[in-house]
């Protein structure tokens, strides 16, 4: 692939905002632009009267690409109408196309345009990793970059995708999935021994050419050679048997077992594909599923459904490219992506991939046999998750509607946060904010806040909402003054009553924003559920009738926002438990502090350690020494 355009010469990338009456905006606008664009490939991008992104594109050719926004028909409404907002443009060119293609989707990502298709649910998918940093390989769950030694099998589709498959593996393999400093302080098995989930190599119950041997099959199990490994199993079962080894011959019986239920539960084990992404797309309703399969090793390794935001798109081929793009942004594509419905530039998305890939990538839409059967398959899904996901919106709807009746709002909320703090007694003090939408719990931006405030009384619930508040609608009025997002709130829910209401609406007022509506739920008469009472600002407080779903609805809101803010003050408070104190002394990192430890026995040993013996360590120079020893006498 080519070089990315950052790395190209100065003179063959430029960026610029071309010089135009302010007073011309739309198709004139856009005329006067073309005066000055060649036919170079490069990215343009349209913007409104508050320079705000309305729209990024790619092209192969600027020129030819623009002149189609300076005709007067032939426009969708779409397109229509984002031109008529359209006040500037602004332009890139590239070398390639390539290179325009991959920078439009890192721009629609950076700067999420109103009108481009956005995917909005794009986290890293887990891999299992086979670490063969120590010489007992370990077995375990990794997210992330692919930094430490070892083989990496994936992705797979969730996080319970990849557990399930690790249990299967432990099953069968009996490999260890403990952590090195775990490893080497056992002294006697442990409880994965004692229910046949591991081999105990941490006690000598297994040797390390035997213990290889399991590593090497559940490799060949990951890349989908398990018939292989039962036949193996079941001649090695046999020959203990004659050989009258009978509590062998069991164990290897026991694990033919496990391996034939692994077989048997898996859903799809495509014979022809090896390896592949199904990725199916259903549009409906001015929405969209995409359904994304992970076929690895003639194994299928879990689904995902995804529902970009089309802003008005209706072309099934331009959604797939956006969504190919930028799912595929920061992940390694398979040797074969199996699609549903084309796409505009199947020959530019396959360079671009194999780019990225560093090998041949195949872009297919099959028609026939067992291709055509795993894409059917992830298109009925995609219906099915997409019908359920209308349903489940209407009935949000309905909510949002009810809700706005009942508190007398403007129109329903698009964007709800609920806040609360967690606390003992004022230590580890946390407050946290969720979100909720048309769609549901909007977990992407959810927020944790730690308590800073050192004139805040310990167990001050006031001062800490306070503290909460400012700093969120600071950041808010930073980024963005003028509201032009969707960043800010329809509508605050405070967990607490006449009292915190009033602590946060002081805020509001001070900061200019008070014209945001705020609830205050309060336990009510004994505390009880369905005996909330609602408090706001300058208003008597009253209550909804037990039955009514908008109650139900607004629990489940309050709820949610108490359980995560205690889940962040448990976290918070687990950390300090296991605070070290030689986490807090500079240049003592990891490795050194594991070295301290293993030669004074504790943190405490090392505090009463003279100059002399902490230099005795391996890895702590003279320089170091002293620094341990000034943090620990200071003065």
């Amino acid at each position: 692939m080519t070089d990315s355009p950052t790395e190209k010469p100065a003179e063959t990338s430029r960026e610029t905002p071309a010089e135009t009456p302010v007073a011309k905006t739309g198709q004139a606008l856009i005329q006067d632009y073309l005066k000055t664009l060649d036919s170079s490939p490069g990215v343009y991008r349209m913007l409104d009267a508050q320079g705000a992104v309305l729209y990024v594109g790619k092209a192969r050719n600027l020129r030819a690409r623009v002149s189609n926004y300076a005709r007067g028909t032939g426009h969708s409404a779409r397109i229509a109408r984002m031109i008529r907002e359209t006040c500037s443009m602004m332009f890139l060119t590239t070398r390639t196309e390539t290179e325009a293609l991959l920078l439009e989707q890192n721009l629609i990502k950076q700067l999420k345009p109103r009108y481009n298709v956005l995917l909005r649910d794009d986290k890293s998918f887990p891999n299992i990793l086979v670490a063969k940093s120590h010489p007992f390989a370990q077995i375990k769950k990794h997210r992330g970059a692919k930094g430490e030694k070892g083989d990496y099998y994936g992705p797979f589709a969730s996080a319970g995708a990849v557990n399930r498959t690790l249990n299967q593996l432990q099953r069968v393999f009996l490999l260890r999935s403990c952590t090195e400093a775990t490893f080497s302080s056992r002294t006697r098995p442990c409880l994965l021994y004692q229910i046949k989930r591991c081999a105990a190599p941490c006690v000598g119950r297994i040797d390390k050419p035997d213990y290889d041997a399991l590593v090497q099959d559940a490799e060949l199990f990951l890349q989908g050679k398990s018939t292989r490994i039962q036949a193996d199993l079941a001649r090695e079962m046999t020959d203990a048997s004659e050989a009258m080894e009978y509590e062998r011959a069991a164990a290897l019986r026991d694990r033919i077992k496990a391996l034939t239920a692994v077989q048997s539960v898996q859903a799809i084990n495509p014979r022809g594909v090896p390896e592949a992404d199904i990725i199916a797309l259903h549009i409906e309703g001015g929405q969209a599923c995409v359904q994304v399969f992970f076929i690895r090793g003639n194994q299928s390794w879990g689904n995902r459904d995804f529902y970009p935001r089309l802003n008005g798109v209706e072309s099934a081929d331009e959604v797939m490219q956006a969504f190919l793009v930028q799912f595929y942004d920061g992940k390694v594509p398979p040797r074969m992506i199996l699609l549903s419905h084309g796409i505009e530039d199947p020959d530019l998305m396959t360079e671009a991939l194999s780019g990225k890939a560093g090998r041949k990538v195949t872009l297919g839409v099959p028609q026939r046999g067992e291709k055509a059967e795993l894409v059917e398959n992830a298109l009925r899904n995609a219906r099915e998750s997409l019908a359920r996901r209308m349903s489940e919106s209407a009935a949000q709807a309905r909510l949002l509607d009810g809700l706005a009746e009942a508190f007398d709002l403007p129109g329903p909320p698009r964007r709800i946060e609920i806040y609360d703090n967690s606390h003992i007694q004022g230590t580890n003090a946390v407050g946290g904010m969720v979100v909720a939408g048309p769609e549901g719990w909007i977990k992407s931006q959810y927020r944790k806040f730690n308590i800073k405030g050192t004139e805040i009384t310990p167990g001050d619930d006031f001062g800490m909402m306070k503290e909460v508040l400012t700093r969120r609608f600071s950041r808010l009025l930073k980024d963005d003054p003028d509201r032009h997002t969707d960043i800010w709130p329809d509508l605050l829910l405070i967990d607490g009553g006449a009292g915190q209401v009033s602590a946060v609406h002081e805020i509001m007022v001070e900061m200019g924003v008070e014209d945001i509506p705020m609830i205050g739920v309060a336990k009510g008469q004994d505390r009880d559920h369905g005996k909330e009472e609602f408090h706001r600002p300058g208003r008597r407080p009253f209550a909804l009738r037990m039955n009514d779903p908008v109650l139900y609805f607004i629990q489940r809101l309050r709820d949610e926002a108490h359980r995560w803010a205690i889940g962040t003050h448990r976290a918070k408070r687990a950390k300090a438990t296991m605070a070290n104190p030689l986490d807090e002394i500079a240049g003592v990192g990891a490795a050194r502090k594991r070295a301290l430890l293993a030669h004074f026995g504790s943190a405490k040993a090392v505090s009463r350690a003279g100059l002399a013996d902490l230099i005795a360590v391996d890895g702590i120079s003279e320089q170091l020494a002293q620094k341990i020893v000034d943090h620990f006498h200071k003065g």
